[in-house]
Protein backbone atom coordinates (compact mmCIF):
# COMPACT_ATOMS: atom_id res chain seq x y z
CA UNK A 1 0.00 0.00 0.00
CA UNK A 2 1.32 3.45 -0.86
CA UNK A 3 1.91 6.10 1.72
CA UNK A 4 -0.36 9.07 1.29
CA UNK A 5 0.88 12.62 1.79
CA UNK A 6 -2.28 13.88 3.50
CA UNK A 7 -0.94 12.92 6.93
CA UNK A 8 2.51 13.73 8.21
CA UNK A 9 4.45 10.45 8.36
CA UNK A 10 5.76 9.07 11.63
CA UNK A 11 9.52 9.48 11.41
CA UNK A 12 10.76 8.68 14.93
CA UNK A 13 9.40 6.18 17.46
CA UNK A 14 10.78 5.86 20.98
CA UNK A 15 10.51 2.50 22.72
CA UNK A 16 11.60 1.92 26.34
CA UNK A 17 13.67 -1.25 26.64
CA UNK A 18 13.47 -2.50 30.20
CA UNK A 19 16.07 -4.75 31.76
CA UNK A 20 14.46 -8.14 32.42
CA UNK A 21 11.13 -6.65 31.45
CA UNK A 22 8.69 -6.07 28.58
CA UNK A 23 9.37 -4.18 25.39
CA UNK A 24 9.69 -6.68 22.55
CA UNK A 25 6.07 -6.43 21.37
CA UNK A 26 6.32 -2.65 21.28
CA UNK A 27 9.61 -2.95 19.42
CA UNK A 28 8.11 -5.43 16.94
CA UNK A 29 5.29 -2.97 16.24
CA UNK A 30 7.71 -0.09 15.82
CA UNK A 31 9.74 -2.07 13.29
CA UNK A 32 6.77 -2.10 10.91
CA UNK A 33 7.02 1.65 10.37
CA UNK A 34 9.42 3.41 8.01
CA UNK A 35 10.77 5.30 10.98
CA UNK A 36 13.86 5.63 13.08
CA UNK A 37 13.45 3.67 16.29
CA UNK A 38 15.03 5.10 19.42
CA UNK A 39 15.60 2.49 22.13
CA UNK A 40 15.96 3.80 25.67
CA UNK A 41 17.31 1.40 28.27
CA UNK A 42 15.58 1.39 31.65
CA UNK A 43 16.68 -0.34 34.84
CA UNK A 44 14.02 -0.32 37.55
CA UNK A 45 15.40 -0.57 41.09
CA UNK A 46 13.06 -1.53 43.97
CA UNK A 47 12.30 1.31 46.36
CA UNK A 48 14.03 -0.43 49.27
CA UNK A 49 17.33 -0.72 47.38
CA UNK A 50 19.99 1.86 46.56
CA UNK A 51 20.01 3.01 42.96
CA UNK A 52 23.70 2.12 42.83
CA UNK A 53 22.71 -1.57 42.83
CA UNK A 54 21.48 -1.03 39.28
CA UNK A 55 25.00 -0.54 37.88
CA UNK A 56 25.48 -4.17 36.82
CA UNK A 57 22.05 -4.31 35.17
CA UNK A 58 22.76 -1.03 33.37
CA UNK A 59 26.02 -2.45 32.05
CA UNK A 60 24.28 -5.62 30.81
CA UNK A 61 21.52 -3.56 29.24
CA UNK A 62 24.00 -1.36 27.37
CA UNK A 63 25.51 -4.51 25.86
CA UNK A 64 22.07 -5.64 24.71
CA UNK A 65 21.25 -2.22 23.29
CA UNK A 66 24.48 -2.20 21.29
CA UNK A 67 23.39 -5.44 19.64
CA UNK A 68 20.04 -3.93 18.65
CA UNK A 69 21.87 -0.79 17.57
CA UNK A 70 23.53 -2.73 14.74
CA UNK A 71 20.21 -2.42 12.93
CA UNK A 72 20.62 0.75 10.86
CA UNK A 73 17.05 1.79 11.66
CA UNK A 74 17.55 1.56 15.41
CA UNK A 75 19.30 4.15 17.52
CA UNK A 76 20.11 2.81 20.97
CA UNK A 77 20.44 5.57 23.53
CA UNK A 78 23.70 4.98 25.36
CA UNK A 79 22.47 6.65 28.52
CA UNK A 80 20.48 4.07 30.48
CA UNK A 81 17.85 5.32 32.92
CA UNK A 82 18.25 3.81 36.39
CA UNK A 83 15.44 4.80 38.71
CA UNK A 84 12.90 3.83 41.33
CA UNK A 85 10.24 5.74 39.36
CA UNK A 86 11.43 5.74 35.73
CA UNK A 87 8.33 7.21 34.12
CA UNK A 88 9.12 10.71 35.34
CA UNK A 89 12.61 10.55 33.88
CA UNK A 90 11.40 9.02 30.66
CA UNK A 91 9.02 11.96 30.38
CA UNK A 92 12.00 14.33 30.70
CA UNK A 93 13.86 12.44 27.99
CA UNK A 94 10.82 12.62 25.72
CA UNK A 95 10.82 16.39 26.11
CA UNK A 96 14.40 16.45 24.82
CA UNK A 97 14.10 13.79 22.12
CA UNK A 98 10.69 14.92 20.83
CA UNK A 99 9.83 11.67 19.03
CA UNK A 100 6.75 11.48 16.83
CA UNK A 101 5.46 8.54 18.84
CA UNK A 102 6.08 6.79 22.16
CA UNK A 103 5.36 3.08 21.80
CA UNK A 104 4.47 1.12 24.98
CA UNK A 105 3.16 -2.34 25.64
CA UNK A 106 -0.23 -2.49 27.30
CA UNK A 107 -0.18 -2.90 30.18
CA UNK A 108 3.12 -4.54 31.13
CA UNK A 109 5.17 -1.50 30.16
CA UNK A 110 3.11 0.70 32.41
CA UNK A 111 3.58 -1.64 35.34
CA UNK A 112 7.31 -1.92 34.77
CA UNK A 113 7.73 1.85 34.43
CA UNK A 114 5.71 2.45 37.62
CA UNK A 115 3.26 4.45 35.53
CA UNK A 116 -0.51 4.57 35.52
CA UNK A 117 -2.80 5.13 32.56
CA UNK A 118 -3.89 8.41 34.04
CA UNK A 119 -0.27 9.41 34.68
CA UNK A 120 0.82 8.59 31.13
CA UNK A 121 -2.24 9.66 29.16
CA UNK A 122 -3.78 12.53 31.11
CA UNK A 123 -1.02 14.85 29.89
CA UNK A 124 1.17 12.73 27.61
CA UNK A 125 4.64 14.11 26.79
CA UNK A 126 4.12 13.21 23.12
CA UNK A 127 1.81 11.08 20.99
CA UNK A 128 1.45 7.70 22.68
CA UNK A 129 0.63 4.26 21.28
CA UNK A 130 -0.28 1.40 23.65
CA UNK A 131 0.27 -1.94 21.93
CA UNK A 132 -1.49 -5.14 22.94
CA UNK A 133 -0.43 -8.27 21.09
CA UNK A 134 2.29 -9.15 18.63
CA UNK A 135 2.76 -7.37 15.30
CA UNK A 136 5.80 -9.10 13.87
CA UNK A 137 5.13 -8.54 10.17
CA UNK A 138 3.37 -6.08 7.90
CA UNK A 139 -0.38 -6.43 8.59
CA UNK A 140 -2.70 -7.16 5.71
CA UNK A 141 -5.76 -5.40 7.08
CA UNK A 142 -5.95 -2.56 9.59
CA UNK A 143 -9.23 -1.45 11.14
CA UNK A 144 -9.46 2.14 12.40
CA UNK A 145 -12.66 2.97 14.30
CA UNK A 146 -13.11 6.75 14.02
CA UNK A 147 -15.59 9.36 15.07
CA UNK A 148 -13.65 12.50 14.35
CA UNK A 149 -12.40 13.17 17.87
CA UNK A 150 -8.98 14.61 18.71
CA UNK A 151 -7.24 11.24 18.34
CA UNK A 152 -8.75 10.17 15.01
CA UNK A 153 -6.04 11.72 12.88
CA UNK A 154 -3.33 10.08 14.98
CA UNK A 155 -5.06 6.70 14.70
CA UNK A 156 -5.08 7.06 10.92
CA UNK A 157 -1.44 8.16 10.85
CA UNK A 158 -0.48 5.09 12.85
CA UNK A 159 -2.61 2.84 10.65
CA UNK A 160 -1.13 4.18 7.43
CA UNK A 161 2.36 4.07 8.94
CA UNK A 162 2.09 0.29 9.27
CA UNK A 163 1.81 0.08 5.45
CA UNK A 164 -0.86 -2.61 5.37
CA UNK A 165 -2.46 -3.87 2.21
CA UNK A 166 -5.73 -2.34 3.27
CA UNK A 167 -7.05 0.21 5.75
CA UNK A 168 -10.71 0.41 6.75
CA UNK A 169 -12.17 3.25 8.74
CA UNK A 170 -15.27 2.37 10.73
CA UNK A 171 -17.50 5.26 11.69
CA UNK A 172 -20.04 4.35 14.36
CA UNK A 173 -22.98 6.42 15.58
CA UNK A 174 -25.89 5.84 17.90
CA UNK A 175 -29.47 5.61 16.45
CA UNK A 176 -30.48 9.07 17.68
CA UNK A 177 -27.40 10.80 16.22
CA UNK A 178 -27.14 12.52 12.76
CA UNK A 179 -26.89 10.56 9.57
CA UNK A 180 -23.54 8.82 9.01
CA UNK A 181 -20.92 11.20 7.72
CA UNK A 182 -22.94 14.35 8.48
CA UNK A 183 -22.19 14.82 12.19
CA UNK A 184 -19.90 17.76 12.89
CA UNK A 185 -17.01 15.92 14.55
CA UNK A 186 -16.64 13.68 11.50
CA UNK A 187 -16.84 16.31 8.77
CA UNK A 188 -13.25 17.53 9.06
CA UNK A 189 -11.89 13.99 9.02
CA UNK A 190 -14.16 13.07 6.12
CA UNK A 191 -12.62 15.83 3.99
CA UNK A 192 -9.28 14.17 4.48
CA UNK A 193 -10.57 10.67 3.83
CA UNK A 194 -12.18 11.85 0.59
CA UNK A 195 -8.65 12.44 -0.73
CA UNK A 196 -7.63 8.87 0.10
CA UNK A 197 -9.38 6.44 -2.22
CA UNK A 198 -7.19 3.60 -0.93
CA UNK A 199 -8.93 3.81 2.47
CA UNK A 200 -12.25 1.96 2.70
CA UNK A 201 -14.96 3.74 4.67
CA UNK A 202 -17.72 1.90 6.49
CA UNK A 203 -20.58 3.20 8.65
CA UNK A 204 -22.51 1.49 11.42
CA UNK A 205 -25.42 2.50 13.66
CA UNK A 206 -25.47 0.76 17.02
CA UNK A 207 -25.84 1.13 20.76
CA UNK A 208 -22.94 -1.27 21.33
CA UNK A 209 -19.91 0.21 19.57
CA UNK A 210 -17.45 -2.22 21.14
CA UNK A 211 -19.34 -5.28 19.88
CA UNK A 212 -19.58 -3.90 16.33
CA UNK A 213 -15.82 -3.25 16.31
CA UNK A 214 -15.18 -6.76 17.65
CA UNK A 215 -17.30 -8.19 14.85
CA UNK A 216 -15.33 -6.27 12.21
CA UNK A 217 -12.04 -7.19 13.87
CA UNK A 218 -12.42 -10.81 12.78
CA UNK A 219 -11.18 -9.73 9.33
CA UNK A 220 -8.43 -7.46 10.63
CA UNK A 221 -4.85 -8.01 11.77
CA UNK A 222 -4.68 -4.83 13.83
CA UNK A 223 -7.23 -2.46 15.39
CA UNK A 224 -6.12 1.12 15.95
CA UNK A 225 -8.35 3.41 17.97
CA UNK A 226 -8.13 6.59 19.94
CA UNK A 227 -8.61 6.59 23.68
CA UNK A 228 -11.61 8.25 25.30
CA UNK A 229 -12.09 11.96 24.67
CA UNK A 230 -13.03 12.37 28.32
CA UNK A 231 -10.27 13.28 30.79
CA UNK A 232 -8.43 10.12 31.82
CA UNK A 233 -8.54 10.03 35.58
CA UNK A 234 -8.68 6.31 36.17
CA UNK A 235 -5.40 4.48 36.75
CA UNK A 236 -6.81 1.38 35.03
CA UNK A 237 -9.24 2.46 32.28
CA UNK A 238 -8.97 3.94 28.79
CA UNK A 239 -12.72 4.17 28.45
CA UNK A 240 -15.35 1.43 28.04
CA UNK A 241 -14.82 0.78 24.32
CA UNK A 242 -11.03 0.74 24.41
CA UNK A 243 -10.98 -1.38 27.58
CA UNK A 244 -13.17 -4.04 26.03
CA UNK A 245 -11.19 -4.16 22.79
CA UNK A 246 -7.88 -4.40 24.62
CA UNK A 247 -9.15 -7.41 26.52
CA UNK A 248 -11.37 -9.19 23.94
CA UNK A 249 -10.17 -8.41 20.42
CA UNK A 250 -8.89 -11.48 18.52
CA UNK A 251 -6.15 -9.45 16.85
CA UNK A 252 -3.52 -6.96 17.92
CA UNK A 253 -4.77 -3.61 19.26
CA UNK A 254 -3.08 -0.22 19.35
CA UNK A 255 -4.71 2.51 21.46
CA UNK A 256 -3.41 6.01 20.73
CA UNK A 257 -3.54 9.35 22.51
CA UNK A 258 -2.45 12.71 21.09
CA UNK A 259 0.20 14.50 23.07
CA UNK A 260 0.21 17.81 24.86
CA UNK A 261 3.16 19.58 26.47
CA UNK A 262 4.23 18.13 29.81
CA UNK A 263 6.09 20.33 32.28
CA UNK A 264 9.61 19.08 32.72
CA UNK A 265 10.31 17.35 36.02
CA UNK A 266 13.77 17.80 37.46
CA UNK A 267 15.58 16.30 40.39
CA UNK A 268 15.64 18.87 43.15
CA UNK A 269 19.20 18.81 44.46
CA UNK A 270 18.28 21.26 47.21
CA UNK A 271 15.60 19.06 48.69
CA UNK A 272 17.97 17.65 51.31
CA UNK A 273 20.35 14.82 51.93
CA UNK A 274 17.97 12.17 50.69
CA UNK A 275 17.64 13.91 47.34
CA UNK A 276 21.43 14.17 47.00
CA UNK A 277 21.81 10.50 47.88
CA UNK A 278 19.28 9.53 45.21
CA UNK A 279 21.01 11.84 42.72
CA UNK A 280 24.42 10.27 43.39
CA UNK A 281 23.11 6.69 43.37
CA UNK A 282 21.38 7.37 40.09
CA UNK A 283 24.50 8.94 38.58
CA UNK A 284 26.61 5.99 39.75
CA UNK A 285 24.30 3.48 38.10
CA UNK A 286 23.92 5.41 34.83
CA UNK A 287 27.43 6.84 34.40
CA UNK A 288 29.64 4.00 35.65
CA UNK A 289 31.07 1.92 32.81
CA UNK A 290 33.43 -1.01 32.40
CA UNK A 291 36.40 -1.02 30.03
CA UNK A 292 35.16 -4.25 28.44
CA UNK A 293 32.12 -2.38 27.13
CA UNK A 294 34.46 -0.62 24.70
CA UNK A 295 36.84 -3.40 23.65
CA UNK A 296 35.32 -3.57 20.16
CA UNK A 297 37.71 -0.93 18.91
CA UNK A 298 36.29 -0.83 15.39
CA UNK A 299 33.01 0.41 16.88
CA UNK A 300 34.81 3.26 18.65
CA UNK A 301 36.66 4.15 15.46
CA UNK A 302 33.37 4.25 13.57
CA UNK A 303 31.83 6.53 16.20
CA UNK A 304 34.88 8.76 16.05
CA UNK A 305 34.58 8.93 12.26
CA UNK A 306 30.86 9.69 12.39
CA UNK A 307 31.42 12.52 14.87
CA UNK A 308 34.42 13.92 13.01
CA UNK A 309 36.54 14.23 16.16
CA UNK A 310 40.26 13.76 16.72
CA UNK A 311 41.86 12.25 19.82
CA UNK A 312 45.19 13.08 21.46
CA UNK A 313 47.03 11.08 24.11
CA UNK A 314 49.20 13.28 26.35
CA UNK A 315 51.63 11.49 28.67
CA UNK A 316 52.93 13.36 31.73
CA UNK A 317 56.28 11.96 32.92
CA UNK A 318 58.99 12.51 35.50
CA UNK A 319 61.84 9.99 35.65
CA UNK A 320 59.88 7.06 34.25
CA UNK A 321 62.59 5.36 32.17
CA UNK A 322 61.55 1.92 33.44
CA UNK A 323 58.03 2.06 32.04
CA UNK A 324 57.60 4.95 29.60
CA UNK A 325 58.91 3.08 26.57
CA UNK A 326 56.50 0.20 26.97
CA UNK A 327 53.57 2.58 27.50
CA UNK A 328 54.29 4.54 24.31
CA UNK A 329 55.12 1.48 22.21
CA UNK A 330 51.92 -0.34 23.16
CA UNK A 331 49.64 2.62 22.56
CA UNK A 332 51.23 3.40 19.18
CA UNK A 333 51.01 -0.21 18.05
CA UNK A 334 47.49 -1.00 19.29
CA UNK A 335 45.67 2.32 19.04
CA UNK A 336 47.38 4.06 16.11
CA UNK A 337 48.87 1.45 13.78
CA UNK A 338 46.58 -1.54 14.31
CA UNK A 339 43.43 0.49 15.06
CA UNK A 340 43.36 4.23 14.21
CA UNK A 341 41.70 5.41 17.43
CA UNK A 342 44.41 7.90 18.44
CA UNK A 343 45.57 10.71 16.16
CA UNK A 344 48.66 11.68 18.13
CA UNK A 345 50.75 10.85 21.18
CA UNK A 346 52.73 13.56 22.97
CA UNK A 347 55.06 13.33 25.97
CA UNK A 348 55.01 16.17 28.53
CA UNK A 349 58.17 15.78 30.58
CA UNK A 350 58.71 17.53 33.90
CA UNK A 351 62.49 17.90 33.44
CA UNK A 352 63.43 14.30 34.10
CA UNK A 353 67.01 13.53 35.07
CA UNK A 354 66.97 9.96 33.73
CA UNK A 355 66.47 8.66 30.16
CA UNK A 356 62.72 9.30 29.95
CA UNK A 357 62.93 11.84 27.13
CA UNK A 358 65.47 9.85 25.11
CA UNK A 359 63.33 6.71 25.28
CA UNK A 360 60.25 8.65 24.18
CA UNK A 361 62.14 10.26 21.30
CA UNK A 362 63.23 6.83 20.06
CA UNK A 363 59.55 5.90 19.89
CA UNK A 364 59.16 8.86 17.52
CA UNK A 365 56.69 10.90 19.56
CA UNK A 366 56.97 14.66 20.17
CA UNK A 367 58.64 15.44 23.50
CA UNK A 368 58.18 18.68 25.42
CA UNK A 369 59.69 19.85 28.69
CA UNK A 370 56.73 21.60 30.21
CA UNK A 371 58.88 24.15 32.08
CA UNK A 372 60.08 25.41 28.68
CA UNK A 373 56.57 26.04 27.34
CA UNK A 374 54.94 29.47 27.69
CA UNK A 375 58.24 31.14 28.63
CA UNK A 376 56.52 34.44 29.37
CA UNK A 377 54.82 32.81 32.36
CA UNK A 378 56.89 31.87 35.39
CA UNK A 379 57.51 28.10 35.13
CA UNK A 380 56.18 25.85 37.86
CA UNK A 381 56.93 22.27 38.73
CA UNK A 382 54.17 19.73 39.11
CA UNK A 383 52.06 17.30 37.16
CA UNK A 384 49.16 19.73 36.96
CA UNK A 385 51.35 22.21 35.13
CA UNK A 386 52.22 19.54 32.55
CA UNK A 387 48.57 18.62 32.02
CA UNK A 388 47.57 22.24 31.61
CA UNK A 389 50.30 22.90 29.05
CA UNK A 390 49.44 19.72 27.15
CA UNK A 391 46.43 21.65 25.81
CA UNK A 392 48.91 23.95 24.09
CA UNK A 393 50.82 21.21 22.24
CA UNK A 394 48.02 18.80 21.31
CA UNK A 395 45.44 19.12 18.56
CA UNK A 396 42.71 16.65 19.48
CA UNK A 397 39.07 17.44 20.20
CA UNK A 398 39.36 14.81 22.95
CA UNK A 399 42.43 14.73 25.17
CA UNK A 400 43.43 11.61 27.09
CA UNK A 401 45.89 11.53 29.97
CA UNK A 402 47.40 8.43 31.51
CA UNK A 403 50.34 8.11 33.87
CA UNK A 404 53.56 6.65 32.49
CA UNK A 405 54.45 4.55 35.54
CA UNK A 406 51.85 1.83 34.89
CA UNK A 407 53.56 -1.57 35.13
CA UNK A 408 50.67 -3.65 33.76
CA UNK A 409 49.97 -1.33 30.83
CA UNK A 410 47.11 -2.34 28.51
CA UNK A 411 45.21 -0.48 25.74
CA UNK A 412 42.07 -0.50 27.94
CA UNK A 413 43.64 2.29 30.03
CA UNK A 414 43.07 4.50 26.99
CA UNK A 415 40.13 3.09 25.04
CA UNK A 416 38.17 2.55 28.26
CA UNK A 417 38.12 6.26 29.10
CA UNK A 418 37.52 7.32 25.50
CA UNK A 419 34.39 5.17 25.17
CA UNK A 420 31.91 7.21 27.25
CA UNK A 421 32.90 10.41 25.44
CA UNK A 422 32.10 8.85 22.07
CA UNK A 423 28.79 7.30 23.05
CA UNK A 424 27.37 10.19 25.08
CA UNK A 425 27.75 13.80 23.89
CA UNK A 426 26.72 15.08 27.32
CA UNK A 427 29.83 13.63 28.98
CA UNK A 428 32.69 16.13 29.27
CA UNK A 429 35.10 14.31 31.61
CA UNK A 430 35.75 10.60 32.18
CA UNK A 431 37.68 9.28 35.18
CA UNK A 432 39.22 5.84 35.37
CA UNK A 433 39.17 3.68 38.48
CA UNK A 434 40.73 0.34 39.31
CA UNK A 435 41.96 -1.98 41.99
CA UNK A 436 45.34 -0.79 43.26
CA UNK A 437 47.44 -3.52 44.92
CA UNK A 438 49.92 -2.25 47.52
CA UNK A 439 53.34 -3.88 47.70
CA UNK A 440 54.44 -4.52 51.28
CA UNK A 441 57.85 -6.14 51.31
CA UNK A 442 57.64 -8.93 48.75
CA UNK A 443 53.87 -9.32 49.04
CA UNK A 444 51.03 -7.57 47.27
CA UNK A 445 47.96 -6.51 49.24
CA UNK A 446 44.93 -6.44 46.98
CA UNK A 447 43.13 -3.12 47.26
CA UNK A 448 45.72 -1.66 49.61
CA UNK A 449 46.54 1.28 47.36
CA UNK A 450 44.68 4.56 47.06
CA UNK A 451 45.37 5.65 50.62
CA UNK A 452 45.16 9.39 49.93
CA UNK A 453 41.96 8.79 48.00
CA UNK A 454 40.21 7.12 50.92
CA UNK A 455 41.75 9.14 53.76
CA UNK A 456 41.66 12.62 52.22
CA UNK A 457 40.04 13.12 48.83
CA UNK A 458 36.81 11.17 49.18
CA UNK A 459 36.09 12.36 52.75
CA UNK A 460 36.53 15.98 51.60
CA UNK A 461 34.27 15.49 48.60
CA UNK A 462 31.65 13.77 50.75
CA UNK A 463 31.78 16.68 53.18
CA UNK A 464 31.80 19.66 50.80
CA UNK A 465 30.78 18.24 47.39
CA UNK A 466 28.49 15.32 48.21
CA UNK A 467 27.27 15.22 44.61
CA UNK A 468 30.75 13.88 43.73
CA UNK A 469 30.74 11.24 46.44
CA UNK A 470 30.06 8.48 43.91
CA UNK A 471 33.38 9.03 42.11
CA UNK A 472 35.38 5.92 42.99
CA UNK A 473 38.87 7.32 42.47
CA UNK A 474 38.89 11.09 42.07
CA UNK A 475 42.72 11.09 42.09
CA UNK A 476 43.26 8.55 39.33
CA UNK A 477 45.78 9.61 36.70
CA UNK A 478 43.80 8.07 33.85
CA UNK A 479 41.16 10.43 32.54
CA UNK A 480 39.96 12.14 29.39
CA UNK A 481 37.90 15.15 28.45
CA UNK A 482 36.61 17.30 25.64
CA UNK A 483 38.92 20.13 24.72
CA UNK A 484 36.06 22.64 24.71
CA UNK A 485 35.48 21.85 28.40
CA UNK A 486 39.12 21.44 29.49
CA UNK A 487 40.25 24.69 27.94
CA UNK A 488 37.71 26.51 30.11
CA UNK A 489 38.77 24.80 33.33
CA UNK A 490 41.12 26.04 36.03
CA UNK A 491 44.16 23.80 36.56
CA UNK A 492 46.14 23.46 39.77
CA UNK A 493 49.86 22.99 39.24
CA UNK A 494 50.54 20.13 41.61
CA UNK A 495 48.85 17.20 43.30
CA UNK A 496 45.54 19.05 43.47
CA UNK A 497 45.01 19.01 39.69
CA UNK A 498 42.69 15.99 39.59
CA UNK A 499 40.52 17.20 42.47
CA UNK A 500 40.34 20.74 41.15
CA UNK A 501 39.48 19.63 37.64
CA UNK A 502 36.75 17.28 38.86
CA UNK A 503 35.11 20.03 40.92
CA UNK A 504 35.48 22.57 38.11
CA UNK A 505 33.81 20.36 35.49
CA UNK A 506 31.03 19.53 37.94
CA UNK A 507 30.40 23.20 38.75
CA UNK A 508 30.47 24.30 35.10
CA UNK A 509 28.64 21.40 33.42
CA UNK A 510 26.78 19.46 36.11
CA UNK A 511 27.04 15.93 37.45
CA UNK A 512 25.81 14.15 34.27
CA UNK A 513 28.83 15.58 32.44
CA UNK A 514 31.12 13.25 34.42
CA UNK A 515 31.48 9.52 33.85
CA UNK A 516 33.78 6.86 35.29
CA UNK A 517 35.12 3.59 33.94
CA UNK A 518 36.36 0.45 35.69
CA UNK A 519 39.83 -0.21 34.23
CA UNK A 520 40.26 -3.42 36.29
CA UNK A 521 43.67 -3.39 38.00
CA UNK A 522 46.52 -0.90 37.93
CA UNK A 523 49.98 -1.78 39.21
CA UNK A 524 52.43 1.08 39.66
CA UNK A 525 55.14 2.27 41.99
CA UNK A 526 53.63 3.09 45.38
CA UNK A 527 54.86 6.17 47.19
CA UNK A 528 56.14 6.36 50.73
CA UNK A 529 54.10 7.87 53.54
CA UNK A 530 55.75 11.30 53.58
CA UNK A 531 55.00 11.83 49.88
CA UNK A 532 51.39 10.84 50.51
CA UNK A 533 51.21 13.36 53.34
CA UNK A 534 52.37 16.13 50.99
CA UNK A 535 49.81 15.03 48.43
CA UNK A 536 47.04 15.22 51.02
CA UNK A 537 48.17 18.69 52.06
CA UNK A 538 47.97 19.89 48.44
CA UNK A 539 44.53 18.34 47.91
CA UNK A 540 43.16 19.97 51.05
CA UNK A 541 44.44 23.32 49.77
CA UNK A 542 42.68 22.76 46.46
CA UNK A 543 39.32 22.03 48.07
CA UNK A 544 39.69 25.05 50.34
CA UNK A 545 40.39 27.27 47.34
CA UNK A 546 37.28 26.01 45.63
CA UNK A 547 35.26 26.69 48.76
CA UNK A 548 36.64 30.23 48.92
CA UNK A 549 35.15 30.87 45.49
CA UNK A 550 31.86 29.32 46.53
CA UNK A 551 31.50 31.36 49.71
CA UNK A 552 33.37 34.47 48.58
CA UNK A 553 35.89 34.67 51.42
CA UNK A 554 39.52 33.85 52.09
CA UNK A 555 40.19 30.69 54.09
CA UNK A 556 43.91 30.10 53.54
CA UNK A 557 46.72 32.47 54.45
CA UNK A 558 50.15 32.20 52.90
CA UNK A 559 51.46 30.59 56.06
CA UNK A 560 49.14 27.66 55.43
CA UNK A 561 51.16 26.74 52.38
CA UNK A 562 54.08 25.69 54.59
CA UNK A 563 53.90 22.15 55.86
CA UNK A 564 55.94 21.05 58.86
CA UNK A 565 57.27 17.59 58.23
CA UNK A 566 58.37 15.41 61.12
CA UNK A 567 61.72 13.79 60.49
CA UNK A 568 63.96 11.48 62.47
CA UNK A 569 67.68 10.77 62.54
CA UNK A 570 70.23 9.37 64.95
CA UNK A 571 69.83 12.41 67.19
CA UNK A 572 66.06 12.05 67.42
CA UNK A 573 63.00 13.82 65.98
CA UNK A 574 63.02 17.28 64.45
CA UNK A 575 60.81 19.48 62.31
CA UNK A 576 61.47 20.43 58.71
CA UNK A 577 59.42 23.03 56.87
CA UNK A 578 58.56 22.59 53.21
CA UNK A 579 56.59 24.85 50.89
CA UNK A 580 53.75 22.90 49.28
CA UNK A 581 51.72 25.49 47.46
CA UNK A 582 48.90 24.71 45.08
CA UNK A 583 48.72 27.57 42.61
CA UNK A 584 46.07 27.99 39.95
CA UNK A 585 46.57 28.33 36.24
CA UNK A 586 43.87 30.26 34.37
CA UNK A 587 41.65 28.56 31.80
CA UNK A 588 43.82 27.97 28.74
CA UNK A 589 41.22 29.71 26.59
CA UNK A 590 42.36 32.95 28.28
CA UNK A 591 46.04 32.51 27.33
CA UNK A 592 46.98 34.50 24.24
CA UNK A 593 49.63 32.03 23.06
CA UNK A 594 46.98 29.32 23.06
CA UNK A 595 44.59 31.46 21.05
CA UNK A 596 47.39 32.20 18.55
CA UNK A 597 48.62 28.61 18.19
CA UNK A 598 46.86 27.94 14.88
CA UNK A 599 47.40 31.34 13.32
Amino acid sequence: MQRHSVFTPIRTILVPFIHDGPGLHALDAARQFDAEIVLVGVVVVPEDQSLSTGAAAARALRRTLRIYGKDKRITSKTQVIVSHEPWNELSNLLQDEKPDLLCLEFDSHLTALHATLSGVLARPPCDVALVRGKISSKPKQVLVPVRGGPHAELALRVGLGLHPKGVTTLHIRRPNEPEPGTDAPFKGLDRVLSQMPEVQKQFEVTEDAAQVILDHSKKADVIILGTTVQPITSSASLGPVADRLLHEAPCAVIAVKSGRPLPQIKFDESAGLEAISILVDKWFAENTFHADEFNQLHELVELKKQQGVTISLALPALNEEETVGKVIHMMKKELMQRTPLLDEIVLLDSNSTDRTREIAAKEDVPVYIHQHLLPNMEPRDGKGEALWKSLLVTKGDIIVWIDTDIVNIHPRFVYGIIGPLLINPQVQLVKGFYRRPLKVGQKMQAGGGGRVTELTARPLLNLFYPELSGVVQPLSGEYAGRREALERATFYSGYGVETGLLIDIYEKFGLPSIAQVDLLERIHHNQHLEALSKMSFAIIQTVMRKLEKRFGGAVLEDVNRSMKLIRHNAKGYFLDVEQIAEYERPPMIEVQEYLNRNK
